[in-house]
């Protein structure tokens, strides 16, 4: 009697252990940052260039009529709303200019953060949109994303 209250606390010990480790050190570290923010706030800190293009400054007029919504001043994301676009997964080689046109045409389905899809957005014409892909790139070029 007394071994099987010995193995049973000894896989009680043993689960309860795996369960701590895999929550403190399993986590994805930016979902464990996002839970400790307030909900809309900036989830990266993002540098300004010294000053931007005449493409990247129209572009960064539409940006915040239709976009800064979601993802955030100066695209720093909003905590619970949208991702940061000033992050090494936007960087060009992984998405490239198209997918800005193409997000904005078709929307997003979520795979690399948790937020949620991204609905087609409405009001922007190809030229909008080429502005707004500037913005973001200037911005991320300044906080070295290139």
């Amino acid at each position: 009697m007394r071994k099987t209250i010995a193995i049973a606390v000894a896989a009680a010990v043993l689960t309860a252990s795996a369960f701590f480790v895999y929550n403190s050190t399993g986590r994805n570290d930016a979902a464990a940052q996002r839970s400790v923010l307030e909900p809309g706030a900036p989830l990266s800190a993002v540098k300004l260039p010294a000053d931007l293009s005449e493409t990247a400054l129209i572009g960064k007029r539409a940006f915040d009529a239709v976009c800064a919504d979601c993802h955030g001043e100066n695209a720093a994301g909003r905590n619970g709303m949208g991702p940061p676009l000033v992050h090494k997964i936007y960087e060009p080689s992984h998405h490239g200019d198209a997918a800005f046109l193409l997000a904005v045409r078709n929307g997003v389905r979520a795979h690399h953060w948790e937020f949620g899809s991204m609905p087609p957005q409405q009001g922007l014409t190809d030229g909008d949109v080429k502005g707004i892909t500037r913005y973001v790139r200037e911005l991320q070029k300044a906080n070295g994303i290139h």
